[in-house]
This record gives structure tokens, C-alpha cells and sequence, in this order.
């Protein structure tokens, strides 16, 4: 009884519950209220009720706003330190918890759990594309659910391993305590299990969707059940991607340890902001297109419908969700990789016993990225009909964007130059991600020019080149800091020989694969088709570019086994294994409740490595490790 009694206590299943029960109730009180008018069944407004009734009932279930109602009413909500009293520590990381470090690890494991569905999917699909002809997926709309799918649940799993790596690393990098917002961090990762479980079962409810993950009208408003599901599941998981931004700006700009100027932060610090900058600021522009069809779905409100003309209002227009729907979308791209190229920055002196090079370059090309950022939205519709000085204008801003991501590749080389360089796990994937990325950036440029995107648009060209910029940019790196910072998270070693296992089959074989797909792309390969020509000459690529997606499955699963086998198998860890300046290696492993013990005082340059004399943190004795 009592084991039975803790599974019920669990946040998890009690927001599984909610969601089940609270969407139940909202279907039946518009279906109840149609029928008591006597007007004709309509599923569709039932299950946008559901949803937004399920969603809240999801989070008022699992406890997210428990603390606010007390206060609403007037009662005290001191924060709750440490493990719950009656319950096993392991229940805090499946209920809703304030400590940031809790809450990182959540976005942490529910991210590799949800990149393996995402790849699951692929792997699906991939086997159908491996030669010519319908193999197994005769339905073209299975085909086009389980790539759209493939598609929104890679990104939502990038979105929560930045999550993951912002709400974690960014108070202890600063020497701060927690987040400024405990109650409203908790909030951006629990609105999440709504999100993810309306985009689940919008593959299996109401005829999936097929719309990719851009869901584009017309597509997207004439599409099924599904279709409405998946629209409202993606705009839920806007307001995590806000309220986690909100808290790193906030945190970042008031509650740095004494000493810390701006250009004294860890320059993984620097990334993460720029990226929440872009996540306040554009998520807006997503949901206004999303709910925008939502409306014209339920209420026929022609928002995109071109031959809908109502007295003195103008016809709609498709082109506006592109615009407002890209004006996120790329900015959005920024948001994976800006975190990620602040891991390589972050590791590169670490392993190369050098200062970094440039440091306050490469801290203001964060910024300069995320500026950017948002003038280039349009180069993805250079096919799509707009004005044409206004290709040149993205074409040309688009190519500025190379300027300060090469000003961070070339203070990686300096970095490295003349180093004392060492290879444990974390550092191969560093190298490995920057070999990807470079695939990425060199592959772009030809999308962001008109006359080459005009003949590649929609062609395989783009999936490589998308593939290699977000795992160059983000899982590469992603996985170097799980790597680096799994002694710090558990205060356990892990297994070198499975970390380099994971790092020497994934590498090659995603190589393989992006410019595998690229190859295709060139000759003549479409994305988001089911099938192509024989005579393109292209199914002995194709062949490859599966297997190549099996190695990284493969690699990936034996990454999760000797992360969770090392949890009870491998040797403590040492205080500081990898030599690191930065201030939450000077203190014991796993850290303290609240951080650090006492205040510590910034008194130097963070990556000051193999400078004599030289010190970047002052720790007080009592917060210094064993």
C-alpha cells in the first residue's frame, strides 16, 4: 500500500491523470452544451476545449500551482529545501521541485527520452526511404505523421536539453543559489508534460497530422483532428520556452556572485543569455501564427484564406504565417546553438590548458548572433513570392551572420593553438562538434544565396544541412556536457571506454549521413516525399544514410547505458577531475542544496589556464572541497 501510495504522490502521474481527467471534462461540457441547443456535433471545438482544460488540469494536478493559490488566499509559501520528508529522494526528480538543479536534470533525462522517440521515428522512416518503392508504409499519411512528428519532437527534445543545461550550470557559474524565480522554473518544465503528451497523441487521434513541423496553411487549416492537436501542443510549449528565459535573464543580471563584471562570467553564461533574449522576444511572433489557425479552424476567421472576402476586409494571406511563423523559427535555431557553442567555448581551455582566446569576442558574438538573428527570417522563403529586392536584402543579411560565428571558429583554433591538448570524452565531442558545425556553416550560405536556394529549396540538401547546424551546433555539444559535467551531477566516474565507443561510432556515422543527404539533395531528391525515382540513381545513398542513422541509434543507447550503469558501478569521483577554474569545481560533488556553503568573491579572469599565480574565484574555506 504504501509503494502504491508513493506512485500516486508523484507529480508525473498525477499531471497524467489530470490532463486525462481535465480533457475528459472539457470535451463533455461542449458536447453536453451542443446537444442541449440541439446544434450538430462538433469534435473539433470539444477537443480545443479539452486540451486547454486538460493542460491546466495537468499542471493544478502535479502541484505547479499550489504555492501561487496559497498566496492568492493569503497564506505563507516558504520554499521547500531538499527532499520530501516522507517520501524517497528519487520522487523529487518525478514531482515538481524548486531547486534548480533538480529541475535541470528533469529537462535533462525527459530530453535524451524524448531525442530517442524522435529518433525511433526516424529510424521508421528511414527504413521505408532505404530503397525505392513502398516498403512497409503504404499510407502516405502515416508517412507524412511519423516524419512530422520525427520532425516537432527533435526540436521540442533540443528545447529541453537547453533547458536542461541553462537551468543547471547557469546559478552555479555565477554563485547563485537557485534561479530568481524557483516557482516559475518549476512552471517551464512541467507545462511541458501537457505540451508533449497533446503532441503524442495527435499522431493517433484524429487521422495524425501531415503538415511537417512548420504547419503551414492551407495544409495546416484544412487538415485533420490531429492537425488542430498538434497546433496547440506546440503553442503550450511557447510559454515554457518564455517563462525559462525570463528566469536566466533575470538571474543573470542580478544575481552574480561579488566580483563577477560581465566580462568576468563563464562564457557558457554569456550564450545563454543571448539565447533567452531571443526566446523572450521571438516566441510571441509562434504563437500568434499558431493561434491565428486555431481560429480560422474553429471559427472560419480567414486570417490566411486568400478567397475569403468579407465586406471591407481584404482576403486573407498564407505568405503572413510564413512570415511570422520564420521570424521565430530562425531566430529559434539560435536558441540550440548558441548554448552549445558556449559548451565548446567552455571546454576548449579546459583540455587545452590555454586561456581562451578572445575571450570578450566571442562573448559580444553571442550577442551579435542573436541580433542578427532576426534579420534573416525571410531566406527561407525566397521561393515563396515576396518582393524581389527583398530577396537580396536577406540574401546579403543573411550572409552577415557569418561574421561572428567565424570569429568564434577562429578563437576555437587559437585556443587550441600550441595547447596541451588531451582527449578524454568531452573533448572529443567538442572536436566532433565542431567538424559538424562546419559541415552546417559551409552548407548554409548556399541556402541563404537566391539563385542556389531557388534550385535546392525543399530539395535533401536542406535536411543536411539542417541536420549537420543542429547537431553540430547543440547534440554534439550536449553530450560533451553531460560527459563533463556527470561527476559533477552524480560524484561518479563514468566508463571512458564506452564514452569514446558512443563518440567513434556516432561521429563518422553522422558525417555519412548529413552529407549523404546532401548528395541526394543535388540530385534531385525531394524532402517530405514517401518515395522517389530509380532512374535519380540515388538508392544505394539512401541505403547509407540508413545504416548511418542506425550506428547513431546504436551510439546513443550505449551512451544512456553507461550513464545509468555508472550511477551505481563507477568509482567516486574526484573534487575537480578535469582541472577546472570555474567556481562550482571547487566545491564538493554532487553540490550542496543551495550551491555554495558561503559566498565566494570573483577575483580573476575565468580562463586564465597555465598563467602562474593566476586565480579566478577567492572560495571561503568552509565552501572549499575535499
Amino acid at each position: 500500500m504504501r509503494t502504491l501510495g508513493i506512485i500516486f504522490s508523484l507529480g508525473i502521474v498525477r499531471a497524467i491523470i489530470g490532463q486525462v481527467v481535465g480533457t475528459a471534462l472539457g470535451y463533455g461540457f461542449v458536447a453536453g452544451l451542443r446537444q442541449a441547443f440541439g446544434l450538430e456535433p462538433a469534435p473539433e471545438p470539444a477537443w480545443v476545449l479539452g486540451a486547454i482544460v486538460g493542460a491546466l488540469s495537468a499542471l493544478l494536478a502535479a502541484g505547479v500551482f499550489t504555492d501561487w493559490i496559497k498566496w492568492i488566499f493569503g497564506k505563507e509559501t516558504p520554499l521547500r529545501h531538499g527532499p520530501p520528508p516522507d517520501r524517497p529522494e528519487w520522487t523529487r526528480y518525478l514531482s515538481v521541485d524548486y531547486n534548480h538543479k533538480v529541475i535541470g536534470i528533469q529537462y535533462g533525462v525527459t530530453s535524451i527520452l524524448v531525442l530517442m522517440i524522435g529518433g525511433i521515428l526516424a529510424i521508421i522512416f528511414r527504413l521505408e526511404l532505404s530503397m525505392p518503392g513502398m516498403q512497409f508504409l503504404t499510407d502516405l499519411n502515416t508517412y507524412n505523421t511519423i516524419f512530422s512528428a520525427h520532425g516537432i519532437i527533435m526540436i521540442a527534445s533540443i528545447l529541453l536539453g537547453v533547458g536542461a543545461m541553462g537551468n543547471y550550470l547557469v546559478p552555479m557559474m555565477i554563485g547563485a543559489p537557485d534561479m530568481a524565480f524557483p516557482r516559475l522554473n518549476a512552471f517551464s518544465f512541467w507545462i511541458g508534460v501537457p505540451s508533449a503528451l497533446l503532441l503524442v497523441g495527435a499522431m493517433f487521434i484524429g487521422g495524425g497530422w501531415d503538415t511537417g513541423w512548420v504547419g503551414y496553411p492551407p495544409l495546416s487549416v484544412r487538415g485533420p483532428l490531429g492537425t488542430q492537436l498538434f497546433l496547440l501542443g506546440f503553442y503550450l510549449n511557447g510559454f515554457s520556452s518564455i517563462a525559462s528565459a525570463i528566469n536566466i535573464i533575470v538571474t543573470v543580471l542580478t544575481m552574480r556572485a561579488p566580483g563577477m563584471s560581465l566580462f568576468r562570467m563563464p562564457i557558457f553564461v554569456w550564450g545563454s543569455i543571448s539565447a533567452s533574449l531571443i526566446q523572450f522576444t521571438a516566441t510571441q511572433t509562434v504563437g500568434l501564427a499558431l493561434m491565428m489557425v486555431t481560429l480560422q479552424r474553429l471559427f472560419g476567421l480567414g486570417f490566411f484564406d486568400p478567397t475569403t472576402v468579407a465586406a471591407g476586409i481584404p482576403p486573407g494571406d498564407p505568405i503572413l504565417y510564413q512570415h511570422l511563423f520564420w521570424f521565430y523559427s530562425h531566430p529559434v535555431v539560435y536558441v540550440f546553438v548558441l548554448p552549445g557553442l558556449g559548451v565548446i567555448s567552455e571546454l576548449l581551455p579546459v583540455f587545452s590548458r590555454k586561456p581562451l582566446f578572445g575571450y570578450k569576442w566571442i562573448a559580444l558574438s553571442s550577442v551579435a548572433i542573436s541580433l542578427i538573428g532576426f534579420l534573416v527570417w525571410s531566406h527561407h522563403m525566397f521561393t515563396s513570392g515576396m518582393a524581389e529586392p527583398l530577396r537580396y536584402v536577406f540574401m546579403y543579411s543573411t550572409m552577415l551572420v557569418a561574421v561572428p560565428t567565424g570569429v568564434k571558429f577562429f578563437s576555437w583554433i587559437g585556443t587550441m593553438w600550441g595547447g596541451k591538448l588531451s582527449f578524454p570524452t568531452p573533448m572529443l565531442f567538442v572536436l566532433g562538434a565542431i567538424s559538424v558545425f562546419l559541415i552546417g556553416g559551409l552548407s548554409g550560405p548556399i541556402l541563404g544565396t537566391v539563385p542556389t536556394d531557388l534550385h535546392l529549396h525543399d530539395s535533401y540538401w536542406v535536411v543536411g544541412h539542417f541536420h549537420a547546424t543542429m547537431f553540430g551546433g547543440f547534440v554534439f555539444p550536449f553530450f560533451a556536457a553531460i560527459y563533463y559535467w556527470y561527476p559533477k551531477i552524480t560524484g561518479r566516474t563514468y566508463s571512458e571506454r564506452l564514452g569514446k565507443l558512443h563518440f567513434w561510432l556516432m561521429t563518422p556515422g553522422f558525417w555519412l549521413m548529413s552529407l549523404g543527404q546532401m548528395r541526394v539533395g543535388l540530385m534531385g531528391m525531394r524532402r517530405r516525399i514517401a518515395d522517389y525515382d530509380p532512374a535519380l540513381g540515388i538508392d544505394f545513398t539512401h541505403s547509407l544514410i540508413t545504416i548511418s542513422a542506425l550506428i547513431i541509434g546504436w551510439s546513443i543507447l550505449i551512451m544512456a547505458y553507461n550513464l545509468i550503469s555508472s550511477l551505481r558501478t563507477a568509482p567516486v569521483a574526484a573534487s575537480n577531475p578535469w582541472g577546472s577554474r570555474s567556481p562550482e569545481w571547487q566545491v564538493a560533488s554532487p553540490m550542496p542544496e543551495l550551491n555554495y556553503d558561503t559566498p565566494f568573491e570573483v577575483v580573476g579572469d575565468p580562463y586564465d589556464y597555465g598563467l602562474a599565480d593566476s586565480n579566478y574565484v577567492n572560495m571561503q574555506p568552509s565552501a572549499a572541497g575535499d
